[in-house]
């Protein structure tokens, strides 16, 4: 009988990199970076600057996991956050800005391809089907709204001028979809 590997500790990962363990953000960056860099090469959609962008928020997340706080999160996601505002930030300085004239649905599986090898689906398949299935419960413009705040980068602001709609009802149903996608996968 084959026994499972045990599932990677994030929060112990982030506190030894506190600790000043250098395998730790090792550990992390082996468990993660091809994700974390799908994160970024989906919001600055350019390989060398996702590359920037993850190497300097592996950086930050070495230099300030001491202010990792359990109770207000996972680690996993405090380290992905610190990638997405990586991100965002390189994309958000004015001689880099966007036009935003193309609005266009990416699907989550979209982004999954753009994150990893196949050889490494196996392992995320569960939880990717997951958030898919529940996003497909969504309606269109809620879920469009989703994916792009949280897989494309952009603001809310940029969403509400994108499809037209009041900036209030655009956050409004960010919020009502990220409550339904976490029951939905809870």
């Amino acid at each position: 009988m084959t026994q499972s590997p045990s599932p990677f500790d994030y929060e112990a990962a982030v506190l030894a990199c506190a600790r000043g363990e250098r395998f730790a953000l090792r550990a992390l960056y082996e468990q993660e970076g091809r994700w974390l860099l799908g994160v970024a090469l989906r919001i600055v959609r350019d390989r060398a600057r996702a590359e920037d962008v993850l190497h300097d928020a592996m950086l930050q997340v070495w230099q300030h996991a001491g202010s990792f706080q359990p109770a207000l999160g996972s680690a996993r996601g405090w380290v992905y956050t610190i990638v997405r505002h990586r991100a965002l930030r390189e994309v958000r300085l004015p001689e880099r800005l966007q036009t935003l004239d193309t609005p266009e649905l990416v699907s989550l599986s979209d982004a999954r391809q753009a994150a990893s090898p196949v050889d490494d689906e196996q392992d995320r398949g569960l939880d990717a089907d997951s958030l898919e299935r529940c996003l497909q419960r969504l309606d269109e413009l809620r879920r469009r709204c989703v994916v792009q705040a949280f897989v494309e980068g952009y603001t809310h602001e940029q969403i509400a001028e994108r499809l037209q709609t009041p900036l209030g009802t655009v956050k409004s149903w960010i919020r009502r979809s990220l409550a339904s996608l976490k029951e939905c996968l809870a």
